[in-house]
């Protein structure tokens, strides 16, 4: 059976937060499926993926919530591939397949709460779980789309974010750096090569692949915060320093200025000084990017509690 064959009909899981605060990607997924002709088949009784927060407390508990969807689809709907658009149900669905290839305790655990609950079991290999972008990559490719593009997106330059959930940790995406055709874990490239097949220009920026902090987003939402601030002003920068978009008045590529806003301008919450270097650690690996004297200012800046008061 062709790519093109097999991801022709999928079963959809949107999974929690599409029916949130991210209505508008399913809208938009469905709406996308059926311009280019393809099949989405939602997944019955479809439950939680077990998210950041039962991973977080029972990554086994996880395992099974995120089988149990699996199962439906397999046994109930008899579809060969499921497709989850959201990066924490994609990642954690590739998790439990590998982690029921390869721990018999999650094998065990997951039979035994399926057995609990009167649905069969899943077992690895039973379906294949994609993501949107494998799914339109595979399905059309970027020839298909280019052939299908209505109002081109000429003159437009995007700076894509993928996440660390899309390719981290490697091991539970086997189907990834396989070479030519294949996705890269170490520099994404398939949200690149659709927009560009719709006339987008694609413009690189260094946190294409961190992590925003989605994971903490209740438990340390100011860390949360400040890794997502991180990330759209890197892009911003990013796409003023474009080529073809710097003007006489635009700062110089890569000046102390632009990295400096970076950080978060907002006054920053009380902490006591081992606390806020904890957070340094876990906010500063994401500019391990930028030249060590830059990386020292930045440090200097988030460590120093009067930082709005000083000039550097």
């Amino acid at each position: 059976m062709t790519a093109e064959k097999k991801y022709q009909k999928v079963a959809y899981y949107p999974g929690c937060a599409l029916e949130g605060t991210g209505h508008a990607y399913n809208r938009s997924t469905k709406e996308v499926g059926k311009a280019l002709g393809l099949d989405l088949v939602e997944v019955d009784n479809w439950n939680c993926c077990g998210a950041m927060e039962v991973k977080n407390i029972d990554p086994k508990v996880q395992t099974y919530l995120s089988s149990r969807v699996m199962s439906i689809a397999a046994h109930d709907m008899d579809m060969d591939v499921v497709m989850a658009p959201c990066n924490g149900c994609y990642h954690n669905l590739k998790k439990a397949e590998y982690d029921l290839a390869n721990d018999q305790a999650s094998v065990d655990v997951v039979d035994r709460l399926s057995k609990k609950a009167g649905h069969k079991t899943y077992e690895s290999g039973q379906v294949e779980t994609i993501h949107a972008l494998d799914w339109i990559k595979e399905a059309i490719g970027e020839d298909g789309l280019k052939a299908r593009v209505k109002n081109s997106l000429a003159g437009m330059k995007i700076a894509n974010y993928y996440g660390c959930m899309y390719t981290r940790p490697r091991h539970i995406f086997p189907e990834k750096d396989q070479g030519p055709g294949s996705e890269s874990t170490s520099k994404p490239h398939f949200m690149d090569d659709l927009l560009a097949a719709a006339g987008a220009e694609n413009v690189e920026f260094p946190l294409k692949t961190a992590c925003c902090g989605g994971a903490h987003t209740l438990s340390d939402s100011d860390t949360s915060t400040r890794l997502v601030l991180n990330i759209l002003k890197a892009a911003s920068l990013a796409l003023r320093m474009a080529p073809g978009t710097l003007s006489l008045d635009t700062p110089a590529a890569g000046s102390e200025s632009d990295l400096l806003q970076l950080l978060p301008s907002a006054e920053p919450s009380p902490l006591d000084e081992a606390e806020r270097r904890d957070r340094w650690e876990r906010v500063g690996m994401q500019l391990s990017h930028l030249p060590e004297r830059d990386q020292q200012v930045l440090q200097w800046r988030y460590l120093t509690p009067e930082r709005q008061k000083l000039s550097v």
